[in-house]
């Protein structure tokens, strides 16, 4: 058939063209809207600029088509045959390409939003800097593909073999991946946040500088993966395979590796702050000069792995086996201001074989914490909240208090093993702040518990005891006067700024005047504190030099700078 007589009778509105044979037609830049070219021949034709949106190409034969920015949305180009097709910004919103063959396809910039390309196959296709948000690229064949910078936010990936593709910096956000094949693939600077990998194959895949956060890796074999310098924060590795993989300088921050295998992994200078390790195995793995302030290892397998130089603050350790672990020396405390570990342990000399592993064989289930003066109880019980809430499955109930006056014992049981003294010491660490939040909320909080609240100032004038009043009100000052000073004697003034404050305020709101208490009870308290402690009175000067105009001019504000000034007199 003509091309004239071809689109006279498309133009007189007939649209049934299956079968024809169009092969090397120039119709560039035409307007074949919801045309029906089933089965057609268009191999070679020059289909340029062209509309085909909503056409049905079903089993159509467009081999080395020229369909450069052609309009396609809509479209079913499903069985089709584009091989070798030059579809270069072309516009496939929404359009079916299932089981289409799409070996050497160019498609640079093309759009392809929402389209189905279930069960693709293509060889070395070219999808870089395409848009393929919600696209279904389910089981799709893309071996070696060119996906770089591509954008494929959302879309659905599941069983598709992307194995040796190209995938530098491309978008995967929230992507579902599971089972892809993505073996030798290059993912160097990808971002995938919150993208599903369950049981995917990352086999020596390239994930260098790659965002993972939040993304679910269970199951996945990352084995010889190189994933150095790439953020994996709260990532899930639950039973993933990771031997001999490159993680150098990760940030696996709050990341859950439960049951993961590590062995022989490169994590030196990674970041496992907060990370799950239960039942994780990290035989052999190299974890020199990694940061595990508050790790959670339970039953961690580190034989033969080498911990010099790691940072192990507040870390948690239960049923490990320290004594076969290569160690020379750890760091106990991180020094946020200088950014860099502190607290060198051994002090002066190496660990001896064995050495570190014996400072862990006392964990039980007993947790002894020492207040200083009579506990608030409101503020105890959220702090062992908080505690419990930072401990996967951790459970702490109240077993035995003693007060005698100088000492304030409480007893905790856990329901499980842990290191009572490294959890004794976060409680005390937590609960001024709880305090002081506590007390500033109180009302707050009863409101909530659908608590009555005493107002004193509903009642009748008849009923309303100016002596109550005032008892009630001597009662509080007293009990803020002990806190006060407890915070005082135990935090560091970058903190007890901001927490003394709020029990302040929760006084002024009370009615209750400060001025006695910024004045004696604070100021004293810190030049007493500071003329013991040397080191709390260096941080003091220091404060005073750092502290915002916000915090200087506040009552906390200016009864420090008072007992500073004391100190200098």
């Amino acid at each position: 058939m003509q091309i004239q007589e071809f689109l006279l009778r498309y133009q007189q509105g007939e649209r049934n063209f299956a079968h024809i044979d169009l092969s090397g037609a120039s119709l560039s830049g035409v307007n074949l809207r919801e045309i029906d070219l089933t089965g057609a021949n268009l191999t070679g034709a020059n289909l340029s600029w062209s509309c085909f949106s909503n056409a049905k190409l079903i089993g159509a034969c467009l081999r080395r088509a020229d369909l450069r920015s052609a309009v396609l949305t809509g479209a079913n180009l499903g069985q089709s045959n584009l091989s070798g097709a030059n579809l270069a910004k072309a516009d496939l919103r929404l359009a079916c390409l299932q089981g289409a063959e799409l070996n050497w396809v160019a498609l640079p910039e093309a759009d392809l939003g929402g389209a189905d390309l279930r069960g693709v196959k293509s060889d070395k296709i070219n999808l870089s800097g395409a848009k393929l948000d919600g696209a279904k690229l389910m089981a799709a064949e893309l071996m070696e593909a060119n996906l770089n910078r591509a954008s494929l936010v959302g879309a659905n990936l599941t069983g598709a073999n992307l194995r040796e593709a190209h995938l530098v910096k491309a978008n995967l956000r929230e992507a579902i991946l599971i089972g892809v094949n993505l073996i030798e693939a290059d993912l160097n600077g990808a971002q995938m946040r919150s993208a599903n990998l369950s049981e995917a194959d990352l086999h020596r895949a390239v994930l260098a500088g790659a965002d993972l956060t939040e993304a679910v890796l269970d199951n996945a074999d990352l084995s010889r993966a190189n994933l150095s310098g790439s953020y994996l924060l709260k990532a899930s590795f639950k039973k993933a395979y990771l031997l001999r993989a490159n993680l150098q300088q990760v940030y696996l921050l709050r990341a859950d590796l439960s049951e993961a295998n590590l062995r022989s992994a490169d994590l030196r200078k990674a970041d496992l702050s907060g990370a799950y390790l239960m039942d994780t195995m990290l035989a052999e793995a190299d974890l020199r000069e990694a940061c595990l302030i508050e790790s959670r290892l339970i039953r961690t397998n580190l034989e033969g792995a080498q911990l010099t130089g790691c940072c192990i603050q507040n870390w948690q350790v239960q049923d490990v086996d320290l004594s076969k672990v290569d160690c020379q020396y750890v760091f106990t405390q991180f020094d946020y201001t200088a950014k860099l570990p502190a607290n060198r342990c051994p002090v002066d000399r190496d660990f001896e074989l064995g050495e570190l592993g014996q400072q862990y064989q006392e964990d039980s289930s007993i947790v002894e914490v020492c207040f200083a003066s009579f506990p608030n109880w409101e503020a105890v019980v959220f702090t062992v909240a908080k505690v419990e809430l930072e401990s996967c499955e951790l459970k702490l109930n109240v077993q035995f208090f003693d007060s005698n006056g100088s000492e304030n014992l409480l007893r905790l049981r856990a329901n499980r093993l842990v290191n009572g003294k490294i959890l004794g010491d976060r409680i005390l660490e937590l609960y001024p702040d709880m305090l002081a939040k506590v007390l500033g909320k109180r009302a707050e909080i009863l409101g909530l518990l659908d608590l009555a609240v005493a107002n004193n100032s509903a009642l009748p004038p008849a009923v309303r005891s100016k002596q109550e009043v005032l008892e009630r009100r001597q009662a509080i000052y007293q009990q803020m006067v002990r806190q006060i000073t407890f915070i005082l004697m135990s935090q560091t003034p970058d903190k007890f700024a901001d927490s003394v404050q709020r029990l302040l305020d929760y006084l002024k709101q009370q009615g209750i005047p400060t001025e006695q208490i910024q004045k004696k009870v604070i100021s004293q308290a810190i030049v007493q504190r500071a003329k013991q402690d040397m080191v709390f009175r260096e941080q003091l000067l220091r404060w005073e030099k750092t502290a915002s105009d916000r915090d200087r001019c506040s009552m906390m504000g200016e009864a420090v700078r008072l007992a500073i000034a004391l100190l200098r007199e």
